[in-house]
């Protein structure tokens, strides 16, 4: 509601603005520019009134851009939402109204705990996204081992998607090293960027974790995958919050367009940087991140 009545100010705001520039030029017609002094003042004044329409027009389109981004956000939402609900509830009147043999009734148990993991995952995206704008909160602070992070991440990711070994494979630089920051939100960055990996890949997923230690004392570490590509006019806007690729692959896969947004809030926080590389739509992704180490 809020952003619908910024939308209408600034059309209105524009709207009055040309009605004034139309009455200013037809006032100069019937003085037939005869005084030099209000001439003047005219043409400055015509110049603030086109550089408030240039600025309003400006603001119209990103509250118009944001508010489409938010009502998509909010789909999103929705479907990830409603989709497990609906799917709980179906096996579980079926349990409550049938006969199940005892094959069926462990398969309907590992869907409804499938499809609540997927509910709460949903949840916690939302909630960390909610964390991450709050520039007072206080972050637990430790010396995380970046080498064992990133196992440890890879094996989670290994069996939450049921995937074989080499699926996801780790190299991990031969110098032991630490950075200062919140284990949980790390683990939650990276976490992220491995889940998106997946998800975003064709057929059988294969992603590659490297590390590597560079001179001005910053461990980077590149998530790479042969999934569907980025164009190059989106990786910028990848990292912005709500913001989805559009194009037909992508949109088979349901998201909130808040994972890539969380990553680039919680890299940044911790005095690090993070962009993504790709040769195009179909050729894969790779993400680069740069923490500080402790020395």
């Amino acid at each position: 509601m809020q952003r619908r009545k910024s939308a209408i100010f600034f059309l209105v705001f524009g709207i009055c603005l040309i009605i004034l520039a139309i009455a200013l030029n037809v006032g100069w017609i019937l003085l037939n520019l005869q005084e030099i002094a209000l001439l003047v003042f005219g043409i400055i004044f015509f110049a603030l009134i086109i550089t408030g329409l240039v600025l309003n027009t400006i603001f119209l389109t990103r509250e118009i851009r944001k508010n489409e981004q938010q009502d998509a956000f909010l789909n999103a939402v929705t479907h990830e939402l409603k989709t497990p609900i609906a799917s709980i509830k179906l096996y579980l009147e079926t349990l409550q109204k049938r006969e199940v043999n005892e094959q069926n009734r462990e398969e309907f148990y590992d869907i409804m705990l499938a499809d609540s993991d997927r509910l709460l995952a949903t949840v916690e995206q939302v909630l960390e996204a909610s964390k991450t704008r709050e520039k007072s909160r206080e972050l637990n602070y430790s010396q995380i081992d970046v080498g064992k992070l990133l196992v440890d991440s890879a094996d989670l990711v290994r069996n939450r998607y049921n995937l074989e070994n080499g699926a996801v494979s780790v190299s991990i630089a031969p110098e032991k090293t630490f950075i200062s920051g919140d284990l949980t939100e790390i683990r939650t960055a990276f976490g992220n960027l491995l889940d998106n990996a997946i998800l975003y890949s064709k057929n059988e997923p294969a992603i590659s974790i490297r590390t590597k230690l560079r001179q001005n004392k910053m461990i980077e570490v590149r998530i790479r995958d042969r999934g569907v590509g980025i164009a190059s006019n989106e990786l910028k806007r990848i990292f912005r919050r709500f913001y989805r690729v559009q194009n037909a692959e992508t949109q088979e896969t349901k998201g909130t367009g808040l994972g890539l947004y969380i990553v680039r809030s919680i890299i940044k926080k911790h005095g690090g940087k993070i962009l993504a590389k790709s040769k195009g739509e179909g050729k894969g992704t790779t993400f680069i991140v740069q923490l500080p180490v402790v020395s």
